[in-house]
């Protein structure tokens, strides 16, 4: 028995050895990945380390794209995709093809409707980042208080257990908790949660290609807000996430030029 344990001692220690040598630990997955993979880390509301954010972008239509940490940010996917004569704009009929194309996929037994069953599987596999992982909380925002997304409405899960304010005649009311960005807003460029049960203009549980054209064609409204009649890449807003991304980079760098540069042993 001695020797066995002698081994398996051996065993152990050769094994944390080796993770050290190569700089891996628990938890340390990706860890030499580069661009917001490290950046967008950050830290908490207490100096800790926050949650990893996804590099997710969903479209005006409700198609998501989806890239590696190190990567850009996937909005430049979809304009690339969209952008059918890759001129650098997207009209509006560009864009309601790109809406119809992706119809198409949803529309599994292409009798032009999204039915019930359909819009679940979008929901459930498609595009499984719009459901909340856990009750009151917002889609991928597991247990980080700091994922506001820029709307303080979003506070569900603030780690203090603090409620609202109570109203009085001087005071205006507060707003309500957990109602702002939500499902796919937090991924996309319009305040939109589920972007394809939203096209369903007759709230029959049916989306026909006419509906879905037709809600492409408000959205390329809302997007084209000087009435162009295109749009360009860098005239997009910034989703939530993307702007989340990009504020904890800068706050990584901040904390980096506090540092200074790492010093040579």
């Amino acid at each position: 028995m001695l020797p066995l344990l002698k081994r398996s001692a051996l065993i152990l220690i050769c094994s944390a050895l080796v993770a050290c040598a190569s700089g891996e630990g628990p938890g340390d997955a990706g860890a030499g990945e580069s661009g917001h993979a490290a950046e967008a880390h950050g830290e908490g509301h207490d100096g800790g380390p926050s949650r990893r954010l996804p590099n997710v972008f969903i479209s005006p239509a409700g198609e998501p794209f989806r890239a590696a940490f190190s990567a850009p940010y996937p909005v430049a996917a979809w304009f690339m995709q969209a952008d059918a004569d890759h001129d650098g704009k997207i009209t509006r009929d560009e864009f309601r093809a790109d809406a119809l194309s992706f119809f198409g996929k949803l529309d599994i037994n292409h009798d032009g409707v999204i039915d019930g069953a359909e819009l679940a599987q979008y929901e459930q596999d498609v595009a499984p980042e719009i459901l909340p992982k856990l009750e009151s909380l917002h889609a991928e925002e597991g247990m980080d208080p700091t994922l506001t997304y820029g709307d303080q409405r979003n506070t569900d899960n603030r780690p203090d257990g603090s409620r609202a304010r109570r109203q009085s005649p001087s005071r205006p009311p507060a707003p309500v908790r957990g109602i702002g960005t939500q499902g796919a807003a937090v991924y996309s460029l319009i305040n939109t949660p589920e972007p394809v049960a939203a096209a369903d203009a007759q709230f029959d549980g049916r989306i026909t290609q006419a509906e879905f054209a037709a809600a492409a064609d408000r959205r390329f409204d809302l997007l084209d807000k000087t009435t162009a009649g295109y749009l360009t890449l860098t005239g997009l807003p910034k989703t939530p996430l993307q702007t989340e991304i990009l504020k904890r980079e800068k706050q990584a760098r901040k904390r980096q030029d506090r540092r200074g540069p790492p010093t040579n042993p």
